[in-house]
């Protein structure tokens, strides 16, 4: 099993440095953090159909989810806790977490859902934020992933996967017909008005780590309006988009998006993970065809097709977390049901910071949140930085990070030394437990959850997993 430095071992910028020509990557990085610098400058996003909305600054708060709602979609006390915390965590932007458009929708069984019940719930967890804060609501569809009762997965497919179905569960059975497709472009319009209604400034509309609308852009072999070329395979998220510009124009859209995507991967000698399938590999929105490598071209057209239909922003991220984890989360330990990252982590973090610095470059129009960083740990505010003052980036994202240092824009902005005890090690935890069905929180560094019971049956989970691949 490959070992790789870990950055927290890199005790200097320039040991970074050095690391990473050794490596062979570049990620652009700044000796000192200005607290007045880049990242406290605000930042204007423009919406076409809704004028101009200003952050206070370039943090913003990914959509981190916590699998810890009602089971009836409402917010629940540890849902408002989190929100509380992303509140006091002085980004500018907070991106809301993943929210069902209705409930077989969910990617578990207790995932928020917005819908005519719960659209004043969802006000009051607004309000909890400050109202300076630009909001967004990430609304989804699981698609494939979708497991919204404790029966087990429920998916609704695209198209049929050669590699996935056999994961999921899913065949030819499980695929959406274009009048279901019709139905939830529907839905995601008519749930646009309750979040306009609820006070958000933004819905994201998903398309990203393999769920529904992520899914839909490698449709390649999709028979009918919703699939085969790229018109097609983005017919389904245009659709959406020009839906809510009809039913709620006051409202802005945003989108977060894989920008690219690699071919399923899977633990073999070592638990090092591999391809699980070598050669040609055409389902990749954003790949090369290798399986394994990049070509932006056609997320460059989409991003053009967003910019005119007026979408202002964009977070970008890459791949799956259910198939492809360390090209969209690179992290030192892996979940439980993850595989050992197949090249150092850094790597990775490079891949990402690269493909965000070209679609920021090329897209001026668009306002473009930057996303996993989090394994930067202490030198991810050096990076960040660095990102928004050449253009690579317009606002820094903090997803697992926000998990375990809530704050930590908040004391940057202050000019205040960073408290490294909450730095996130990315040990996966946040993923491992609800992978194992509990709720999921930083159990390592956030004593709320080290000292709730869930935190001894995810080690039991752990121990577990280690003896099966010893």
């Amino acid at each position: 099993m490959p070992r790789f430095t870990q950055v927290k071992n890199l005790t200097s910028v320039a040991a970074l440095r050095d690391h990473l020509e050794g490596l062979g990557v570049e990620i652009p990085i700044d000796d000192e953090v200005d607290p007045s610098g880049a990242l406290a400058q605000p930042m204007e996003i423009t919406d076409g159909s809704t004028g101009t909305k200003t952050a206070l600054n370039r943090w913003a708060v990914l959509p981190m989810e916590g699998w810890d709602g009602e089971t009836d979609g409402r917010p629940s006390d540890l849902v408002r806790r989190r929100w509380d915390r992303f509140a006091a965590s002085g980004a500018g932007l907070v991106w809301g977490e993943a929210t069902a458009i209705r409930p077989d929708g969910r990617a578990n069984p207790n995932q928020l859902v917005l819908d005519e019940t719960t659209v004043e719930d969802f006000a009051a967890l607004r309000n909890r934020l400050d109202p300076a804060q630009v909001t967004v609501l990430q609304l989804t569809h699981s698609g494939r992933y979708a497991r919204p009762t404790a029966a087990g997965p429920a998916p609704k497919t695209a198209y049929e996967h050669p590699l996935l179905d056999a994961r999921a569960g899913s065949g030819p059975n499980e695929v959406l017909t274009d009048d279901e497709l019709d139905e939830l472009v529907e839905q995601f319009a008519d749930r646009a008005v309750l979040a306009r209604q609820a006070g958000f400034d933004f819905m994201d509309i998903k398309a990203c780590h393999g769920y529904l609308g992520h899914e839909f852009l490698s449709a390649v072999d999709r028979p009918g309006p919703y699939g085969g070329d790229l018109e097609g395979r983005t017919l389904f998220l245009r659709s959406i988009i020009e839906r809510i510009r009809r039913r709620s124009p006051e409202l802005g859209v945003a989108v977060r998006l894989s920008l690219f995507d690699f071919v399923p991967h899977t633990a073999g000698e070592g638990g090092v993970g591999v391809p699980e399938a070598p050669g040609p590999y055409r389902l990749a929105f954003g790949g090369d065809g290798s399986g394994v490598g990049i070509d932006l071209s056609e997320a460059h057209r989409l991003l053009e097709m967003l910019s005119d239909l007026g979408v202002g922003l964009v977070c970008v991220s890459a791949g799956s977390p259910y198939y492809v984890p360390h090209i969209q989360r690179p992290a030192y330990f892996p979940p439980s049901d993850g595989y050992q990252p197949p090249e150092d982590p850094l790597v990775g973090v490079a891949r990402l910071i690269a493909a965000t610095d070209e679609i920021s470059q090329r897209h001026p129009k668009v306002r473009v949140v930057g996303a996993g960083l989090s394994y930067l740990q202490e030198w991810l505010p050096n990076v960040g930085q660095a990102l928004v003052a050449r253009g690579a980036a317009d606002a820094i994202g903090l997803g697992r990070m926000i998990l375990a240092y809530p704050h930590m824009p908040a004391d940057l902005l202050a000019g205040r030394e960073l408290d490294r005890r909450l730095i996130c090690r990315t040990f996966s935890d946040c993923t491992t437990a609800p992978r194992n069905g509990l709720i999921s929180g930083c159990y390592p560094l956030d004593d709320f959850y080290n000292q709730r019971e869930e935190r001894l049956q995810l080690a039991a989970f752990k121990r577990e997993t280690r003896a099966r691949l010893r």
